[in-house]
């Protein structure tokens, strides 16, 4: 896409150089213009140099007309040139909009990672933390269940000593 901006950059300039010759041209056949019409004036004031007259007028004549064709090119190449900056100019915005574009979606890309990032961490503090509750639960279950197996070994003691004492008795 850059290489058609400086194309068309290169294309633009090319042209506007084309532009500043035609009416360096355009000038110097207004220049010269104005000299011929000098020259036939002075010429209509010596009528005899009148066939010098007819010739002067008939080269004013191609150069007005040589002048107007070189107008006319101009304002074609003026025209094309201009249709060459809108659209170089569009070009550019169109790209200026997709850059912007980009950012933002990176930077809403950014934030949503930097929240997973937050929720991950958060989860795996919370994760840790049921970790230590199960551990710690697990140890007084344990516990609880060392007790529960004395307990029962004494009850079937007790019971065994109250069998034996009933035969006894």
């Amino acid at each position: 896409m850059e290489a058609d901006f400086s194309e068309m950059r290169n294309e633009l300039q090319s042209r506007d150089a084309l532009w500043r010759r035609i009416q360096l041209e355009c000038q110097q056949l207004h220049t010269e213009l104005l000299k011929i019409r000098e020259y036939k004036d002075m010429q209509e004031i010596q009528i005899k140099h009148q066939s010098s007259c007819v010739q002067l007028t008939e080269q004013l004549e191609n150069k007005n007309a040589e002048l107007l064709l070189l107008a006319q090119s101009q304002e074609h190449q003026g025209e094309e040139l201009n249709k060459i900056r809108n659209h170089l100019y569009r070009e550019e915005q169109s790209h200026r909009s997709e850059q912007e574009r980009m950012k933002t979606e990176i930077s809403d890309l950014t934030e949503e990672l930097h929240q997973k990032e937050i929720t991950i961490a958060t989860i795996m503090e919370k994760a840790s933390l049921l970790e230590r509750q199960l551990k710690m639960e697990l140890e007084i279950k344990d516990k609880l269940l060392a007790k529960q197996q004395l307990l029962d070994f004494r009850y079937k003691v007790i019971k065994s000593e109250n069998t034996h004492l009933k035969e006894m008795v």
